[in-house]
């Protein structure tokens, strides 16, 4: 096909034919002194960015503003060779150099404000150079892959060029844009950009797995840019009724959708549609969102808005960090002192899903830099790491060695939870700073200094068709398990424990959370709705070294009892006991107490009980 056969094809348009000229006298519309806006990401307009690098004459002093580009600036080499000045939102890899060399330089600022720096001509955009679908019969063009930005700009300039591509997908929503809003046609039959997230390794897995442990049935998802949020879409196949109101798509979605994993039925606003602004894909994507009413595509500023993403049920965001300080402020676009990826849209989303009812927000890196040599949880963020997201925004934080829950915490449990999921290697050297500096008291300490049991996290659904995560106790449980044990009765503290008491001391609380996990063993119960992380039940074991079995005990909270949480605990401490080579449990229960024995008579099939007064002795062999 091409541009004449488009123009015969609908006579109604044959008028705009005239409009249609070279990439090359198109820029000639750019005068000396104009800001030039390019198209964002996949819909970059390569033809009119390359016509305009290559103008004979360039004019002067014209400054080029975008988003993401690919393929826009010229590079001789690593080295940026652009003969313009560029303003960019996002410091992708395609302005890098540029960046560095001091041809481009980086607006901090959410993408959802950039509407409003055009409203107050703040920016000034004479031309907007961006790439369309194949118009209609009507003579609407669809911005196709990527409405972002594009939008906004295309209403402000004084002037737009349209490379018109027969190969971008129609896409719908706040997608369409006529004809008449276009000085000049520039003709463009050429694959639409493709991006292929290169393979996950090891470490970006089981940051992957332990994210998608947050995200339940019927959440609606906003997956931000980098591999390690993609990466967690992998792990929901068993996930029933998810919903996407999302900045950037990807094909990490594409199979969630095929499985009819993701169908938008329980979203409370778009509901069996998923809301997005622009694409980072492949053709198979491309293929999927053409011409298909399921996906709606809009401008960044109605996507990203708190209020309405707060409106979602079960909002749950997901964005990939740089760096994490123990206070739990977040840099998103700097490292190593240099600049990379931007504000971009996670402030918003952090609030908005903060504000959504049963919503979460994600905050996700790996513990290190790439080399291993730099602990990207910090005691402080560095001179020159700008704060993207605010500490008291922040609720999750997760790398690969497990999760820590910040929203609502003391600075000083902060400190614990994020030094929990730090690199083992650099731990003991953050618990010494932050002790130095006054976060923490001289007798908080890890006793172990290694890994968290991520994968020893099982999320298991209840009787009253609720699901909570059972898990091993991190550092930072001890005020939440002295909450969880103020709010037991007198009775089931003494039930659990044979004492009478009123608190868990400090000194009690650290030890059942900072266990070896290997003379003794304990896990907490975790329910995760609401946007908060409460802990409903607790259970442990101690080990045995002469016998080779292990006192086992657990604990669940009143409102919680009943629905099945003392088999499931029972079930998972014993699972664990078993990988490990144990015999058995053992058990003193209260003579009055018959659900507990009743549990225990569940737990295997060689069991024997003893009655020594007040209290039973259970001796439970594993076959």
């Amino acid at each position: 096909m091409n541009s004449d056969e488009v123009f015969s094809r609908y006579p109604a348009l044959a008028g705009y034919r005239s409009r249609m000229v070279s990439a090359e006298e198109a820029v000639k519309l750019v005068q000396p002194g104009n800001g030039v806006y390019l198209g964002s990401a996949c819909a970059t307009p390569r033809v009119l960015a390359n016509a305009l690098e290559n103008l004979k004459n360039p004019p002067a002093g014209v400054t080029l503003y975008h988003f993401q580009t690919d393929g826009a600036i010229p590079h001789r080499g690593e080295e940026s060779v652009t003969r313009y000045r560029h303003k960019c939102f996002f410091v992708g890899r395609d302005v890098r150099a540029a960046v560095a060399s001091g041809d481009a330089e980086y607006i901090p600022i959410s993408l959802s404000q950039v509407p409003r720096l055009l409203e107050n001509r703040c920016i000034q955009v004479d031309v907007a150079l961006v790439q369309v679908s194949l118009p209609d019969e009507f003579g609407y063009c669809s911005f196709g892959v990527s409405v972002d930005v594009t939008s906004a700009m295309v209403q402000h300039a004084r002037h737009v060029i349209a490379e018109i591509n027969p190969n971008m997908p129609r896409t719908l929503g706040d997608s369409l844009v006529h004809l008449d809003r276009f000085a000049h046609l520039v003709w463009n039959d050429t694959p639409v950009i493709e991006r292929v997230r290169r393979p996950a390794d090891e470490v970006s897995q089981r940051i992957a797995r332990n994210i998608a442990h947050l995200i339940d049935d019927r959440c609606t998802l906003q997956i931000g840019m980098g591999r390690l949020p993609g990466e967690a879409l992998k792990y929901l196949g068993d996930r029933r009724d998810l919903g996407v109101h999302t900045d950037v798509l990807t094909d990490d979605f594409l199979e969630l959708i095929e499985k009819g994993v993701v169908n938008g039925s329980e979203k409370s606003q778009y509901r069996h549609m998923i809301v997005a602004s622009y694409c980072l894909g492949t053709r198979r994507l491309y293929d999927l969102i053409d011409g298909n009413p399921l996906f709606s595509f809009q401008s960044i500023e109605r996507v990203c808005d708190s209020n309405t993403i707060s409106q979602q049920n079960r909002m749950v965001s997901v964005n990939q960090a740089c760096a994490v300080d123990l206070s739990g402020q977040v840099c998103t676009d700097q490292f190593q002192g240099k600049f990379c990826g931007g504000v971009a849209t996670q402030a918003e989303f952090v609030r908005g899903a903060a504000r959504s009812p049963g919503g979460k927000s994600v905050i996700c890196l790996q513990s290190t830099s790439d080399d291993g040599k730099e602990s990207r949880i910090r005691l402080q963020l560095t001179g020159g790491e700008g704060v993207g997201v605010a500490r008291q925004d922040v609720h999750y934080v997760v790398t690969e060695y497990g999760t820590a829950f910040l929203f609502g915490k003391t600075v000083r449990e902060r400190a614990l939870a994020l030094i929990n999921i730090a690199h083992p290697d650099f731990r003991s050297e953050l618990l010494a700073k932050a002790r130095k500096i006054g976060y923490l008291r001289p007798e908080d300490k890890l006793r172990k200094l290694d890994t968290y049991a991520a994968k020893d996290e099982r999320k298991v659904l209840l009787r009253s068709q609720k699901t909570v995560l059972i898990r091993p106790t991190r550092i930072g449980d001890a005020a939440a398990l002295q909450q969880f044990y103020r709010a037991m009765s007198s009775e089931d503290r003494y039930t659990r424990t044979f004492r009478r008491f009123n608190n868990l001391t400090d000194e009690e609380a650290l030890r059942l959370c900072n266990t070896d996990q290997a003379s003794v063993v304990a896990f907490v119960v975790v329910s995760q709705e609401d946007g908060k992380e409460s802990l409903i039940g607790s259970a442990c074991y101690f080990v045995n070294p002469s016998t080779n079995l292990a006192d086992v005990a657990y604990m669940v909270a009143p409102k919680w009892q009943g629905v099945g949480i003392g088999k499931e605990l029972q079930l998972r401490l014993m699972e664990h006991a078993k990988a490990r080579g144990l015999r058995g449990f053992t058990a003193e229960i209260q003579a009055y107490n018959p659900n507990m024995i009743n549990l225990a008579k569940q737990a295997c099939d060689d069991i024997s009980i003893q009655r020594r007064g007040e209290t039973h002795e259970v001796v439970m062999l594993f076959e």
